[in-house]
């Protein structure tokens, strides 16, 4: 083990200019170099119009259809444009239409309006009225506005705010939202808000690419990702989460191994088996008993003697060759087996847990060194040296949360994909044996190489000669390297040696990413109304993050105009480089 990573390190010592480039220069080329920018967006309050006609617009000019109809079309599909494409190109319009209740009408003139003049019959309260009283739908079907009003109260109570369906027998038809908000606001305008912020909020609540954040108090933001839900993100307000599950990030677990993880490590199930192990039931009254001397004759509280060997019921005596009426020679199988299954499970869960352990301490306990750092940057600064540029510094300290962050989830992952909770009938013991030594052997080079770092970064380098500080900055540098090429390499054993040899895998996890997870910018609201992030002339939005979820949005019509921009996301810079820690919020150090 070690002469392979010393060999690596070899390898990259030779070539440390190169190594030496393209860390110092990998914020910078965030920076100015010109990519595509962040594929995840953050959608605030102000933004979340304009985010939801983005998509109504596409819908609008393909189909040539009203807003109202065009989300009813991407509410049924759960804002999903492509799945509704898909739909159209295979079935047609008309049944794209049927199945969403849209009812499209071609031409105005082939519904028939009600005449102001003449009276009309509600086929639900069976009263004769004016025809200024009678609403009709786009299906064709006509009742008189107290009906509809009240049908509409109960629906909005009800929670059905983004799917009302006319009150005709077997219509599946959609009513028009604008028809409600006109209704329904005359009499109860606290409910018509209540409507138009239902429908607001369908394009997060039902779209499987936009979530909220799942910050505590909440941010009042949700994230939109473009290509892949099995991410990790960062909202503006600096939670960093898994978009599948909405927990912290976990890769590279699974979201089902770490909700199993989670629950096994907050649950009594292995109090249950410490129990099984270290006690016997009592015989007469079935309460754990722990022996606390050698004599196998155990007393419980309750008064009941038994044998600790089999758990029998007996008398107080005993000799040095028997306890009185009670003899246990005969072997119990099944017992045994229980027994000792319960104990290697337990022996197993601490093996892994104590790893997991560690390293999340081990990470808190690193991410204090951020003072430090800094403080040892600012010395090395102001003294007289030929060094100027401490980039290396952050930027592996960067690297070290990064990795330690991978070694301590891959602990309940090795947890999970090696034993026989999940993955029994996918592999023999032949093939689970040869896989785990092939997953160990890059978690220990891995491992190996972040307490390298870790050792590194916490040499005094501020007290150094110029000379041993280029030797540690050497040092740095290549392990920084060799630990993202290990990160990468585990991943892909995950990816592909692992989990994509399973018949049945259900299970996902997001990449890895060299320059950590990555962080949502703020969709920028344009004049023209469309959500982009090109240039354009946009006002700064000043929503901010409000510190508890507030949802009181307004709805308007297809002409409302709002323009807050994309906040810019903060970065210090220190010794020339940028310091972006990727930690969680609960370590993370705001000023």
């Amino acid at each position: 083990m070690e002469d392979c990573a010393s060999s690596d390190e070899d390898y990259y010592y030779s070539s440390d200019r190169d190594s030496l480039d393209g860390l110092e220069n990998e914020d910078s080329d965030l920076q100015w170099a010109p990519s595509k920018g962040p594929t995840t967006k953050v959608i605030t309050k102000e933004s979340l119009l304009a985010a939801q006609r983005e998509d109504l617009r596409r819908v609008m000019e393909m189909l040539s259809l009203r807003e109202h109809h065009a989300r009813t079309l991407l509410i049924h599909y759960r804002w999903d444009v492509e799945k509704l494409l898909a739909v159209l190109v295979e079935k047609g319009k008309a049944d794209l239409f049927s199945e969403a209740g849209v009812s499209v009408v071609e031409r105005e003139d082939t519904v028939t309006p009600l005449s102001s003049s003449s009276t009309a019959m509600c086929d639900i309260c069976i009263e004769e009225l004016p025809a200024d009283k009678m609403t009709k739908m786009d299906c064709g079907h006509a009742f008189c506005n107290d009906c509809w009003t009240e049908h509409f109260v109960v629906k909005i109570n009800e929670g059905q705010s983004k799917r009302i369906r006319c009150m005709a027998h077997k219509c599946n038809a959609i009513c028009d939202e604008a028809v409600v908000r006109n209704l329904v606001g005359k009499r109860h305008p606290d409910l018509a808000e209540k409507f138009d912020r239902f429908l607001l909020e369908s394009y997060i609540e039902d779209n499987r690419m936009v979530k909220w954040c799942p910050s505590t108090p909440h941010c009042g933001n949700a994230i939109r990702v473009e290509d892949d839900e099995f991410c990790e993100v960062e909202c503006s307000c600096g939670v960093q989460f898994c978009f599948s599950c909405l927990s912290e990030a976990h890769s590279p677990c699974s979201c089902m191994m770490w909700e199993l993880w989670m629950k096994k490590c907050r649950d009594e199930s292995e109090t249950v088996n410490w129990i099984t192990v270290h006690t016997k039931p009592c015989p007469k009254c079935h309460k754990p008993v722990e022996k606390n001397g050698g004599c196998n004759l155990v007393s419980c509280i309750c008064g009941q003697a038994f044998c600790w060997l089999c758990g029998g019921a007996t008398g107080r005596d005993h000799t040095w060759s028997r306890i009185a009426g009670h003899s246990c020679g005969h072997y119990i199988e099944d017992r045994e087996k229980k027994t000792e299954r319960a104990k290697r499970d337990l022996y197993r869960y601490m093996h892994y847990h104590n790893r997991y352990k560690a390293h999340t301490d081990s990470f808190k306990l690193e991410s204090k060194l951020k003072e430090t750092i800094l403080e040892k940057v600012s010395i090395s600064e102001e003294r007289e040296s030929r060094l100027r540029d401490f980039s290396w510094v952050t930027n592996g300290l960067c690297r070290l949360f990064r990795s330690r962050r991978v070694l301590s989830y891959s602990y309940p992952f090795a947890f999970y994909m090696f034993g026989e909770e999940l993955f029994k009938d996918e592999m023999t013991n032949e093939e689970r044996e040869i896989k785990q030594h092939l997953f160990e052997d890059q978690q220990q080079q891995l491992e190996a190489n972040v307490e390298k770092l870790s050792k590194f970064l916490e040499e005094p380098f501020d007290q150094y000669t110029d000379d041993k500080v280029m030797e540690i900055r050497m040092q740095v540098i290549n392990l920084s390297v060799i630990i993202d090429s290990l990160c990468k390499k585990m991943y892909e054993c995950i990816e592909n040696d692992l989990l994509g040899s399973l018949q049945r895998n259900t299970h996902n996890i997001a990449p890895y990413k060299s320059k950590g997870i990555e962080k949502a910018s703020e969709l920028a609201v344009c004049w023209s109304g469309k959500a982009s992030t090109t240039t354009g002339k946009c006002l700064p939005s000043d929503c901010g993050t409000s510190g508890k979820r507030d949802r009181s949005f307004s709805f308007g019509t297809s002409d409302d105009k709002g323009c807050p921009s994309p906040k810019q996301p903060k970065k210090e810079s220190y010794g020339g480089g940028f310091f972006d820690l990727n930690l969680p919020a609960e370590v993370l150090d705001r000023n």
